[in-house]
């Protein structure tokens, strides 16, 4: 080995802290992405990938607007200059959310229709897509982590703290993926709540 490069040690902890951490990014990403699902319910969470053009820089809605929630079916959007109201009403549109934006001249009313059978059941698919999505994410870390371990098995880390570091790998996955299908069971249960 050459004088200048650093020798790179792992502790075991680090292995678990690392695929740990990993794992918790793809449950985020769940989250993340289950909240801008519409499940009849009013949900600021739904405009988070709205950008709105304020002075020709593409902004998030939220940022140019006060968003609240009045009833279980409306969201409000009252924006901070009024010259924008016209910009975010033209941002909704294009969102595609489904819902057609009202503009009373000084507030944008977004009015959920209540969810079709048919529309719930293809929700019920987004959400169930996004949930194998992250059990993907966490079934990736768990791999990773695990070629780690046997690397540092092969470079001299006893047999038993290696088989001691694959079955605690095993038990934070079983965990990680457990809470992924616990998370895909309540939004399927609120979007299907009538």
């Amino acid at each position: 080995m050459a004088k200048n490069q650093p020798v790179k040690t792992v502790k075991p902890d680090d292995v678990l802290g690392d695929a740990e951490a990993k794992m918790q990014k793809a449950l985020a990403g769940l989250h993340h992405e289950l909240q801008t699902i519409r499940t009849g319910r009013a949900n600021p969470g739904m405009l988070d990938r709205v950008s709105v053009d304020y002075h020709g820089t593409a902004t998030n809605i939220k940022q140019v607007a006060i968003i609240a929630v009045p009833d279980a079916r409306t969201i409000t959007l009252a924006p901070y200059e009024k010259s924008l109201l016209g910009e975010i009403e033209k941002a909704l549109q294009r969102a595609d959310l489904g819902i057609t934006p009202t503009n009373d001249g000084t507030v944008i009313r977004l009015n959920l229709p209540p969810l079709t059978e048919e529309r719930r059941k293809d929700l019920t698919k987004q959400v169930k897509k996004h949930g194998e999505e992250a059990k993907v994410g966490v079934r990736n870390a768990r791999r990773e982590a695990a070629d780690v371990i046997k690397k540092k098995e092969k470079d001299g880390l006893p047999k038993d703290d290696a088989k001691r570091l694959d079955d605690q790998l095993t038990k934070l996955t079983d965990k990680l993926t457990a809470e992924v299908d616990k998370i895909v069971l309540a939004k399927d249960n609120e979007i299907l709540a009538k």
